[in-house]
């Protein structure tokens, strides 16, 4: 990989982890780490141009069907694709068929755009991580097989073990915090050639473990606020992001509004 490439237009695609849930804004808005990227980006190229096609809850066949032609058409010097964990996440999922659309999206915006990079996706330690761990790692099998085969880059958010810390992580034990998503830009941005700011890989400092009452109480705010809601979105085929539109869906200057 070169060092200090020259990037001038960044297009993202996948679900809520690149739409940038829960690095909330005071403005009720998501930023993440896309965005984060982006303004990185756009600060060494003048003229920049950045478009994010995510949407909260959108599974790998959505993305590839309503995202990767979209984001093909773009032309971009760097292209960005996470998805597949939404169906891992799910009680019942056809692997073969994540493969396949994966295969899809991967075969079409591989010779589209200058850099397509992949993602390993981080996942919090806990009993829902070890439940579904077989499932990410053959979807992260896969990635790597699509990421050998056409040339992509893939970044190894997984095998960041400060990733996995409950400390990076919203309460909705989901999503990634702000410092959270400030790593996974850097991690990103090194695997474009760029020069390192910081070791994205540092662990945090040692934790005081909270006391049981602490533990119980927080584990009954998060099955009240988010894990029912989540199984009652599920249980009736609805998603979070239905009827969202993309935050950013145009190829558009950095400091440029996207429409409304």
């Amino acid at each position: 990989m070169e060092m200090n490439a020259c990037y001038t237009s960044f297009v993202a695609i996948g679900d809520s982890f690149t739409e940038g849930m829960s690095d909330l804004l005071p403005d009720g808005s998501y930023r993440g780490w896309a965005d984060l990227l982006a303004a990185r980006l756009a600060a060494r190229e003048p003229g920049f141009r950045y478009a994010n096609l995510a949407v909260r809850g959108k599974l790998i066949g959505q993305i590839a069907e309503d995202q990767a032609p979209a984001a093909a058409a773009m032309g971009a010097d760097v292209v960005t694709l996470v998805g597949g964990l939404n169906d891992a996440l799910r009680p019942k999922v056809d692997m073969g068929r994540v493969r396949g659309h994966l295969e899809e999206a991967v075969a079409l915006l591989a010779p589209s755009c200058g850099r397509l990079v992949l993602m390993r996706s981080p996942g919090r330690n806990g009993p829902v991580m070890e439940r579904f761990r077989p499932r990410m790692e053959e979807l992260f099998g896969i990635l790597e097989e699509l990421a050998a085969r056409h040339g992509a880059l893939l970044v190894d958010l997984y095998g960041a073990p400060v990733l996995g810390d409950p400390r990076m992580w919203d309460v909705d034990r989901l999503h990634l915090t702000a410092e959270g998503h400030r790593r996974v830009a850097e991690a990103v941005w090194q695997s474009l050639g760029l020069p390192p700011e910081e070791d994205w890989r540092a662990a945090l400092p040692p934790a005081v473990a909270p006391g049981w009452q602490v533990r119980r109480t927080e584990d009954l705010r998060f099955a009240r606020q988010h894990l029912l809601p989540w199984i009652g979105r599920r249980l009736t085929g609805r998603s979070s992001g239905d009827g969202r539109p993309s935050k950013r869906p145009e190829l558009l200057p950095y400091g440029a509004s996207p429409p409304s």
